[in-house]
């Protein structure tokens, strides 16, 4: 069995936090954004992150690559600790780890045109490279990913969502990354263009021997990028499967009502019944639930989950799940 490329082992991330309205010797408080999460990325698949907004998604991004700091854990890269490095030593990693994000038009520079935001890691990280030969990977970039050429020359502000997200796919693509983290890519386009985007990435993945790490609340463009799915919530691993495996026979509450959540077009189809959150509302990170945190809007809770953590069960087929209960959950749709 081959290693995997990408390895997180408890990685922990917490925010000191402290009120505006504070006085100075007021002691701050501790968030936890991220609890002990733990996973390997094989070379060439792609692992979805799901869950709620503040569930940790893009917190536990930004510190694999150390764009914040985390707190305590391992993330392994081809054989190095990435949190041990040194800043000079990261920088390099850098070139081999690209990332995507959100909000595609804020992420680019209104002062710059597409030629110059594209062409700038190449600058950064070879230097080396002359001016004719760096246009023209940015030019061959453009194109690959959708944007005509003579276009190069145009600011950001002239482009669409769409045409934007595409810019920053191709600033990513253009140092030829090993990983991309793509940290909720589509969800601020129109949905006939989320898929553009989503098929697009499939195609480079697949060109370019990729690794993705897909982030998004919408399990239906997850399921169909995916090989693997964690979901998680409140900073927490609660699943961990196949994308085909969670979705077919999910085994926690929570991922059973983010599955039953899914919007389905076909009016014919009548969706199998699971038991409804009991609580809307998520609890603060600053001061989580005891044991499960997940017992406060779970229908299955018993005092066990209030006292002790649940373990990490392999259901076998590397399906993980963290639940005292699951094996007397009713599977979905039973």
């Amino acid at each position: 069995m081959t290693d995997p490329i990408l390895s997180a082992r408890d990685v922990r991330v917490t925010f000191d936090i402290r009120p505006r309205s504070a006085m100075p010797w007021t002691p701050s408080q501790k968030l936890k954004a991220v609890s002990g999460v733990s996973f390997d990325l094989m070379a060439g698949q792609t692992l979805g992150i799901v869950g709620e907004s503040g569930c940790g998604k893009s917190t536990l991004a930004r510190a694999l690559i150390r764009l914040v700091p985390a707190e305590s854990g391992q993330v392994v890269w081809m054989g190095q600790n990435l949190l041990d490095l040194s800043t000079s030593d990261m920088r390099r990693v850098r070139s081999d780890i690209q990332m995507i994000f959100q909000d595609p038009l804020a992420s680019l520079n209104p002062r710059m045109t597409i030629g110059q935001i594209v062409e700038e890691p190449l600058i950064t990280h070879h230097p080396e490279m002359s001016k004719p030969d760096r246009v023209a990977r940015v030019r061959e970039t453009l194109d690959r990913v959708g944007i005509l050429p003579n276009m190069i020359n145009r600011y950001p502000h002239e482009f669409s969502g769409g045409q934007c997200q595409r810019i920053g796919i191709a600033r990513a693509l253009i140092l030829k990354p090993k990983l991309i983290i793509c940290d909720e890519p589509v969800s601020a386009l129109d949905v006939s263009i989320q898929a553009q985007v989503v098929n697009l990435l499939k195609e480079l993945q697949a060109e370019m021997g990729l690794s993705l790490i897909f982030i998004a609340h919408d399990l239906s463009i997850v399921k169909h990028i995916s090989d693997h799915v964690m979901v998680l919530y409140l900073g927490n691993m609660v699943e961990l499967s196949s994308s085909a495996d969670l979705y077919a026979t999910p085994r926690h509450p929570y991922t059973q009502t983010l599955i039953s959540s899914v919007p389905v077009a076909d009016p014919r189809y009548v969706k199998p019944e699971v038991d409804k959150i009991v609580n809307n509302d998520l609890p603060s990170p600053i001061n989580p639930p005891s044991g499960c945190v997940f017992r406060t809007r779970c229908a299955h809770a018993t005092d066990l989950c209030s006292q002790t953590k649940p373990p990490v069960d392999d259901l076998g087929q590397g399906h993980l799940v963290a639940c005292h209960h699951w094996k007397t959950v009713p599977s979905l749709g039973s």
